[in-house]
């Protein structure tokens, strides 16, 4: 593998993005690997991705490079899904947690490389309200520090917008929250924040899960209960520093199926992307959905 003659490559690019000498260097570097005409679409935000995603796999995409953040990757991720399309990352978003994790670089070169060269190799998803995603689900404090982070914040400040944010959401109320793990009633009472993992980081490059993985075929589940400035710099303490189930504010398991009531709507985040409120929620591990160019 490695030319434009072996494999029929797509570029699906996040056009707001930068890294490196951004899209133009991109374009060099793969005509440099012998992909010198790849199908080639950009898009002004994420949610813009899935339908050019379509299309290139409809004209005869085998490898997509995925140019963006964990929120271009999880609207791609979804979209091929169940497929044999391998998704390579080119990771020039505010937040790379899944690439981080897969040991993909912030290096267009490198990444092209481990794209045309690497390990292919397929990847548990979880999915959630009826969206994949390769990172997280969240909802409530999560949800609300990301959501405030996405308007304006983030392209000014980067990562360091999560934190800021996150200290604006500190004293919001919990919500009463019901979650049943497998059939089983695992929790019921009041929540700040609810997560489901499928790996283990979180926004900040926090380790919110320490035993999540990508293929096991079953989700991680945390609610945090900490309410208050001291109570999550606390938690957060523990997640940075120590095992997030050593937190008196955190309760984890794992399972394949997950079901979340609360009382009132609540906002939903995936992969770093804000959703709508939901008041309910069904998720599950899907075992092996996608193929991923790994180092």
């Amino acid at each position: 593998m490695g030319t434009e003659a072996d494999v029929h490559v797509a570029v699906i690019a996040h056009a707001g993005k930068t890294l490196g000498g951004g899209l133009d260097e991109l374009r060099r570097v793969l005509a440099r690997a012998g992909v010198e005409r790849p199908d080639w679409r950009e898009v002004p935000k994420s949610r813009k991705a899935p339908k050019q995603l379509r299309k290139a796999v409809e004209a005869g995409a085998e490898l997509v490079f995925v140019w963006g953040g964990d929120g271009m990757v999880q609207r791609c991720v979804d979209t091929v899904a169940g497929s044999d399309v391998t998704i390579a990352i080119i990771p020039a978003g505010t937040a790379n947690l899944f690439a981080s994790s897969l040991d993909i670089p912030q290096d267009i070169v490198e990444a092209v490389r481990i794209g045309l060269e690497g390990t292919r190799r397929r990847f548990d998803l979880g999915k959630v309200a009826g969206e994949h995603f390769a990172v997280m689900a969240g909802v409530g404090f999560d949800a609300a520090m990301i959501d405030d982070a996405d308007k304006g914040m983030k392209s000014r400040a980067g990562k360091l917008a999560y934190f800021g944010t996150a200290v604006r959401h500190v004293g919001d109320d919990p919500v009463k929250a019901t979650v049943t793990v497998d059939g089983q009633e695992w929790f019921s009472g009041p929540a700040t924040c609810v997560l489901l993992g499928n790996i283990g980081t979180i926004a900040g490059g926090i380790e919110a899960f320490d035993d999540a993985s990508p293929f096991d075929g079953r989700l991680e589940v945390g609610v945090s209960t900490a309410k208050g400035a001291l109570q999550w710099a606390r938690t957060l303490g523990r997640m940075a520093f120590g095992r997030t189930d050593t937190s008196p504010f955190v309760k984890v398991t794992s399972g394949r199926k997950v079901r979340v009531r609360f009382a009132e709507p609540v906002l939903l985040e995936l992969d770093g992307g804000a959703r709508k409120p939901v008041r309910k929620l069904k998720a599950k591990a899907v075992r092996s959905a996608v193929t991923v160019a790994v180092p």
